[in-house]
């Protein structure tokens, strides 16, 4: 049995190829949809281009993060370009403890606890979609305690981890009247930062999944401490890994295995290695875009997804985003070398139902 340092040395590789694997799917999608924004966006100091890469260069700073801690102060750190005011509350066991903020005139919010049945929290939470309303619905203690915003506007974003919602994240456009919000940059950190702390919680459980066998040999760990505002997941399940492709999961899944170290250096087989470099480029490409579509379609429909595994009908409930996907998709590689394989169909089969078909309905059909 490898020493503790070997499984290190082991886990090091693996964890790297898992977000190798991973990482450039991510970035893809996220500059994708900060492109679909620029025209949304605002900027006081500049252009809506120079706001499109202001966006990228926050998103930059949260995936600079390596602990929940660091990469939910990147988050309220990048806000102060697209709102006057922004505070995070963590959720747990029903309620919304504040953890810090940002333009206030006191970001310490960890006193405060909102009250998560005033409308906005409830419809934000109920929903699990950002909403924006009048300061009228927004729990009337913070208000109290903070100020209402000038233009009387506040926007609550949910922030998802797994299948819950694991913070609230508060933004309005601040006590001065020329104050701005720009809800669509936003809406498009929060996300950012919910996939950013998946690839965090990835790296923990592919150590701790790891290094399971090797701690059976050393010494009892200490009793751990109690959780601490510095870390305000700490009481949220471990994440699952964030895809179920082969070349993603099966380095993980190497470092359980008795001969780790063999399996962490074997390449993935590569399902394109018999085309011309020029085809699997293509192939490879139209793969991509596909799991791109599919993922932005349940990113932004996870009511409806949801719905829809429940009930076995989810190609009825998001036809219209499905085929608007498939057109767009049709249109960049329905004439190409990839017009073969339906990479659509198999990434929306693998993305929204987990390989269960049968979860998309009768009407759908290959």
């Amino acid at each position: 049995m490898p020493d503790n340092s070997d499984v290190r040395t082991i886990l090091d590789n693996v964890v790297g190829e898992v977000l190798d694997a991973y990482l450039p799917r991510l970035r893809e999608a996220l500059t994708a949809r900060v492109l679909e924004l620029q025209p949304q966006l605002t900027n006081s100091f500049g252009s809506p281009a120079s706001s499109a890469e202001d966006l990228l260069k926050a998103i930059a700073l949260i995936h600079a993060g390596s602990s929940q801690k660091e990469i939910l102060r990147a988050l309220l750190e990048g806000t102060s370009r697209y709102c006057g005011r922004a505070a995070l509350f963590v959720v747990k066991a029903g309620s919304a403890a504040g953890w810090q903020g940002r333009g206030f005139e006191n970001d310490n919010l960890k006193d405060f606890s909102l009250e998560v049945s005033a409308p906005l929290p409830a419809r934000a939470l109920e929903g699990r979609v950002p909403v924006r309303s009048h300061v009228a619905e927004m729990d009337p203690n913070f208000i109290s305690q903070f100020g209402a915003p000038a233009d009387q506007q506040v926007l609550l974003l949910p922030l998802p981890l797994k299948d819950k919602i694991a913070a609230l994240v508060y933004a309005d456009g601040g006590r001065d009247s020329a104050g701005k919000m720009d809800a669509a940059a936003l809406e498009l950190l929060v996300a950012a930062t919910s996939a950013w702390l998946e690839v965090a919680s990835l790296r923990k459980q592919a150590a701790k999944e790891g290094t399971a066998e090797a701690a059976s040999e050393a010494p009892p760990a200490p009793v751990p401490a109690m959780p601490s505002y510095s870390d305000p997941f700490a009481g949220h399940a471990p994440m699952h890994a964030v895809s179920s492709r082969p070349e993603v999961v099966a380095p993980v899944m190497a470092a359980m295995a008795p001969s780790a170290a063999a399996a962490a250096a074997a390449p993935a087989k590569d399902e394109f290695a018999d085309m011309s470099v020029q085809d699997a480029e293509i192939h490879r490409k139209a793969q991509r875009f596909a799991w791109l579509l599919m993922d932005e379609i349940k990113l932004y429909n996870q009511a409806k997804v949801a719905e829809g595994r429940k009930n076995r009908d989810l190609y009825d409930r998001l036809k219209d985003d499905i085929e608007k996907s498939r057109s767009t998709y049709l249109k960049r590689y329905g004439n190409t070398a990839a017009a073969g394989k339906d990479y659509f169909v198999s990434e929306m089969i693998r993305c929204l139902v987990d390989d269960d078909v049968s979860l998309l309905g009768p009407n759908f059909h290959h």
